[in-house]
């Protein structure tokens, strides 16, 4: 089934408006180079060995919109995608524990609708959503391979206010801050013997949650005229909490995750 990508981040902090057309279009690339933790909050604790997991370092990349309606109101849209890897110690029984290998693939994307409000601010809302496909496994002493598979999507709506502050001709402050909350269509969670290796059967199931959360970012950009063009170099802070507890008994009741890292992107404004 195809997803449709809603987003919300608004980059406002990287687009820079400078003349007004019948139809401004801004198009351009996005790249965060992130580090993250995540902690997580899990109802049996004789299972696992350790909650709080830290990332390397991973490079998120994608493409960035805006396209200017009104002289008062532009459309911006964004999407950011990643691969990385971690490892996590779990216990299989009272003898030992093993590590675990996590292969993640994550979408981030944000769809907002800005309004400007005097020379410097704008505030917006739109909506976001999240994607996750997690795999994890490991083999035992006796090369027998778990593993535990999910595929963890959200989407929801959030608002926001961005600011952009000229220091002098070309160079501009860029900052914003915005909150969400997310509503999942189901984690789908596989379990070939991962957390319990006496069952004989793969568990399957699709676990409800919400999540909720904040994005800020500033950045100083630079704008070059003879080629309409923005390049802006700043740091993005990411943090939401992935909430289990309101639906069906699992494993784990919250996780707290955060992402934070330098920013950098290029856009190039063109009419119509």
């Amino acid at each position: 089934m195809k997803k449709i990508l809603l987003f919300i981040y608004i980059i406002s902090g990287i687009i820079i408006p400078y003349k007004v057309h019948a139809l401004d279009i801004t198009v351009g690339a996005s790249t965060w180079y992130a580090w993250g933790t995540r902690s997580e909050n899990v109802q049996d604790y004789s299972i696992r060995n350790n909650n709080n997991y830290a990332f390397d370092p991973t490079l998120f990349y994608g493409p960035a919109l805006s396209i200017k309606l009104t002289y008062d109101f532009n459309m911006t849209f964004v999407y950011l995608y990643s691969k990385f890897n971690y490892l996590e110690e779990v216990y299989k029984d009272a003898g030992g524990k093993y590590n675990v290998e996590s292969k993640i693939k994550r979408s981030d994307s944000d769809l907002a609708l800005n309004y400007r409000l005097g020379n410097y601010f704008k505030v917006f809302l739109g909506a976001k959503y999240l994607a996750y496909e997690i795999k994890l496994s490991y083999d035992d002493t006796d090369d027998i391979t778990y593993s535990s598979n999910s595929k963890h999507t959200s989407i929801g709506p959030g608002l926001g206010f961005s600011i952009t502050y000229p220091i002098t001709g070309n160079i501009f402050i860029l900052g914003t801050l915005s909150g969400f909350y997310l509503y999942s269509t189901g984690e789908k969670f596989e379990d070939n013997g991962l957390y319990d290796y006496k069952k004989s059967k793969p568990v399957n199931m699709t676990v409800g949650y919400n999540e909720y959360g904040l994005n800020s970012n500033i950045s100083v950009a630079y704008y070059i005229p003879q080629v309409s063009t923005v390049i802006s170099l700043g740091f993005r802070f990411q943090y939401f909490i992935t909430d289990y507890s309101k639906y069906e008994p699992f494993l784990i009741d919250s996780i707290e995750n955060s992402f934070y890292g330098i920013t950098l992107a290029a856009t190039y404004t063109f009419s119509l």
